[in-house]
């Protein structure tokens, strides 16, 4: 089977995860790199910025141009959801994650050298939850009792809109409400 090309969408300088050592602070890029370590490069190839990578020189559009061509030439988008990730302080368009995620679920059509035109197909999206510093998953997976069942509330609202607007739209599970919680509840496994 072949392998897949990857991008990564994360905030990079979020430190408000487990460290991966015990004599330093961790950084999502941290997990990132160790991610990308555990790829075969015989099978799937890393698209997403490497460590070593400095666009800080470049403006905006620039790095955006360059995230770009990434994104496009990507089968898979995977998303490091992390405490930090998203600046309540700052509105998704102001944000790099919304606009990563908008692109890798578009399809877009290109020329190639050749002058033909080439589509790019929505890209496949996995979300992995990254620990907080205590090593938690409290932040984002919160266990319950639902209508006299176990049940886990992901705290979608911590998401960019984008995110939370895709994450229950491909599976479909039951519903109905519960008078202990006064709300309806989503029975079944989400789609991100």
């Amino acid at each position: 089977m072949p392998g897949h090309k990857i991008f990564v969408s994360y905030k990079y300088h979020d430190d408000n995860v487990k460290p991966l050592n015990l004599y330093e602070k961790s950084t999502v890029r941290d997990y990132v790199t160790k991610f990308e370590k555990t790829l075969d490069a015989t099978d799937n190839i890393y698209k997403g910025e490497h460590d070593n990578e400095d666009l800080s020189d470049l403006s905006d559009d620039q790095i955006w141009e360059k995230l770009k061509d990434k994104i496009y030439d990507s089968s898979v988008t995977v998303v490091f959801i992390s405490p930090g990730m998203r600046e309540e302080n700052h509105r998704d368009r102001d944000q790099w994650i919304p606009w990563e995620i908008s692109y890798s679920l578009k399809e877009v059509s290109r020329r190639d050298k050749r002058g033909n035109a080439v589509t790019s197909r929505s890209n496949a999206m996995i979300g992995v939850v990254l620990p907080d510093q205590q090593g938690l998953y409290s932040y984002y997976y919160e266990s319950n009792d639902c209508c006299s069942r176990n049940c886990v509330t992901n705290h979608t609202e911590k998401l960019f809109k984008i995110l939370r607007m895709n994450m229950f739209n491909y599976n479909y599970g039951e519903t109905r409400r519960c008078d202990t919680v006064g709300e309806e509840i989503w029975f079944g496994e989400h789609s991100l």
